[in-house]
Order: C-alpha cells, then structure tokens, then sequence
C-alpha cells in the first residue's frame, strides 16, 4: 500500500472553507487507497499574530514560553482539520508534536529534529486513519515543546516522511510546481516536470521561497521523493528527486535571486597573511554569516581592498563591528550599499559543460548591466549586481540559457 506524507501550508488553510477543501483533497488521496499523514501549517496570519502578542507580552522573553505560544496555531489547524475529515466519513485524529513524539533538541525558536517515534503513528495509519500532525513543533529533552524556526512546517513533514518510511511527501502552497524563475518577473518561466535534490537545495538558499532549505536537505539526505503542488488546482507539480530520476538533464536548470544582500568593502587593508581572519573572525563570533568574498588585486603589495556580503538582517550589526575594530584591521574606510541583487544560475550539468560562467557575463554585459562580485560554486554560478537590474537581468539570462517558454 502507498504511504503519502501531505503538507498544507498557511494559505491553503487560511479558513474553514480552505480547510474543507484540504480534506476533500485528503480524502481523495485515501479513496485511492492510500494511507495518509497529514502535515498542516497555522492558519495563514496566525503565526505573525501570535509572535506580536508575545512581543508586547515581553519584548525580551523566555524562549520556552515564546514557543509554547507560536506553536498553538498548528494546534488549532490540526484539530480543525480532523473535524472536517470526520465531518466527511474519513477516519481521521490530531497529533501535536509532543503527542508523537518528535523529540528536537533544547534549541528553542530553531530546533533541531533529533528523533520521531513513529510506532503507534505508523499503527495507525496502517489501520486506514489518517494522522493530522501539527507542523513547526516538536518536544525538547526537558518535555518543554519546541519550534522549528519559520518554514519549519516543511521540515517537519519530509522528516515524518523519512521516518514513515513513504513513498512521498507532497508540498502543497499557493504555487503549482518549482519555475526555471520567478513567473512574477519573468512571463516566459515554466515548471520544471523534475529537479534534483541539489538543485532545488541552491534554488531554496538563494532566494527561492518554494520551499524551506533544512526541508530540502532532509529529502536529499533521506531520498524523500517530495512533490510541490499546488492546494488551489489538480495540476501536476514538480518532482524535487535524486539525479538518478532524471534521464536527460539540463545545463541550466533554473535562476535565483536575492534581495537580501548588502555590500560591504573595506578599502586599503593590509595585504599580508591573518587579515582576512582578523576580518571575518569578529562577524562570525558575533553569528554574522558572510556570503560573497572578493579580494582585488594589490598593486603595490602593501595594501588593498576587501569586499563581502551580508544579508540585510545583519548588515548594521556587521558595520558596528568593523567600525569598533578600525584600529585593530587599518582599514582606510567603509563603503556599503545595500541596493543590491544576487542573481544566481544553477543546474547539475554545469558539471559536464564548459562555458556557463561565460555565456552569464555575456549575456549581462549585452545588456549593460556590471557585475560587482561573482562567486561560483559546482552546480551555480552568481553575481551581485545593482537592484535596479534585477528584471532586466534575470529575464536576459533565462533567455540566455534557453529557459522560455515556448
């Protein structure tokens, strides 16, 4: 018997009339014969609600009981939706996290899976009831609930699947698949029948919001067959699988972007071994995750420049850090701006094909857009380029790489 893993985000649970429909989709799935496990996120708002009311409550709070409060959305969707299937003849029940168990560590507001105990679950399933899990939740060693961080309903549903052992685990949100790029931006963009497990892992850390990244690692680390569909149409969606699964496989796959970038350079530091470590060493004792490093040639062998990016989110604490360590680094000054784009192209073939990174700065060069910092990895290539090209640039290089559609 097929074992289907089935994740509901917020918009697709959004009322009562959204719920219903996700349980006529639910009962559709066992009609064939499945048994389902349902994933389900907090109505959407919820969350953001519920983190506002902590903040008032105390704006430097306990993080125990900030999570006991956020994760109370998923427990009102849970059981909504259990209603719903019952209300419809399906044999249906709600789990919260600690009811399960999914046992996380004690990292409260980003917990960490660590286990999930899935004897009694898989008893039941196995019995033709549906399980209604509530997402983004979990219980600690010390049996106080945990969250997993935003998105985290993703993750726990690809972690359920993997220990359910499933034959799939289907996303559904408000998109019907995984686009070649933003269909917002880019009017030619198609969904991808299939993309790996890689690619979809770069596609989700530079920008794409299908589908949260520790969720993509999961799959790919447990060979979770995932399925991002659409809860709003009956089309078929992307398949995010192992390489294996893809007979012919493209150059370019996709392109990503990220508004969520600020440069920092700084200009005249020393050029001699231990600057780059007296550089980074502060920001990321400070937790301040640097992306993008360059570092322009010396002509004089004493001094030059060093240029990094940062997401916006720590862009001020990073400039507070380098200002106070001035005297200690010898940098002439600070230059920053935040008006930014990184635009990335991605896809597993770059791994057998030559000229990628060249057909890229051609295709923006053609169209006078200059390029601030690149940096390259095996399956992608970005650059940093002013924001006010990002939609010229990104519809460029789908053209570029054959992208459009027909």
């Amino acid at each position: 018997m097929t074992r289907v893993v089935q994740k509901f985000g917020g918009t697709s649970v959004a009322d009562i009339d959204r719920i219903k429909a996700v349980a006529q989709r639910v009962k559709a799935e066992v009609d064939q014969g499945s048994e389902v496990a349902v994933v389900v996120s907090a109505m959407s708002g919820t969350t953001n609600q519920l983190v506002d009311w902590a903040v008032q409550a105390a704006p430097l709070h306990d993080a125990r009981e900030y999570d006991t409060i956020v994760a109370a959305g998923e427990q009102v969707t849970a059981g909504l939706l259990a209603l719903c299937l019952q209300t419809i003849g399906v044999d249906a029940r709600s789990w919260l996290g600690w009811q399960i168990p999914l046992r996380t560590d004690d990292a409260h507001g980003k917990a960490r899976i660590t286990e999930i105990e899935t004897d009694t679950l898989s008893e039941r399933l196995s019995s033709g009831q549906v399980a209604v899990v509530a997402g983004f939740q979990g219980i600690a060693s010390d049996n106080r609930i945990t969250t997993l961080g935003r998105g985290g309903s993703d993750t726990s549903a690809v972690a359920l699947a993997a220990a359910l052992n499933a034959d799939r685990c289907d996303i559904f949100t408000d998109v019907d698949g995984v686009y070649t790029t933003d269909p917002r931006i880019v009017g030619k963009a198609r969904k991808l029948d299939r993309i790996t497990y890689e690619e979809m892992l770069e596609m989700a850390s530079l920008g794409a919001k299908v589908l949260q990244t520790r969720s993509v690692e999961l799959a790919m680390n447990h060979k979770v067959r995932v399925q991002v569909r659409s809860s709003f149409s009956d089309a078929e969606g992307t398949l995010v699988v192992d390489e294996g699964e893809i007979v012919e496989q493209e150059v370019v796959s996709g392109i990503a972007y990220s508004k969520d970038e600020a440069k920092i350079t700084l200009v005249r530091v020393a050029d001699q071994p231990g600057v780059a470590a007296a550089i980074f060493g502060p920001l990321s004792d400070a937790s301040v995750n640097v992306d993008m490093i360059v570092q322009n040639v010396s002509e004089d062998g004493k001094a030059t420049d060093m240029t990094f990016t940062v997401v916006k989110e720590d862009f001020e604490r990073a400039m507070a850090i380098l200002e106070s360590n001035k005297e200690s680094l010898g940098y002439e000054r600070l230059v920053s701006d935040s008006n930014v784009v990184k635009i990335s192209v991605i896809g597993v073939g770059m791994r057998s094909h030559a000229g990628v990174a060249q057909r890229m700065f051609m295709a923006l060069a053609d169209k006078g857009i200059n390029i601030q910092v690149i940096s390259t990895s095996e399956i992608k290539v970005s650059v940093l380029v002013s924001e006010d090209y990002t939609e010229l640039a990104l519809r460029a290089l789908h053209t570029a790489y054959g992208l459009d559609a027909a």
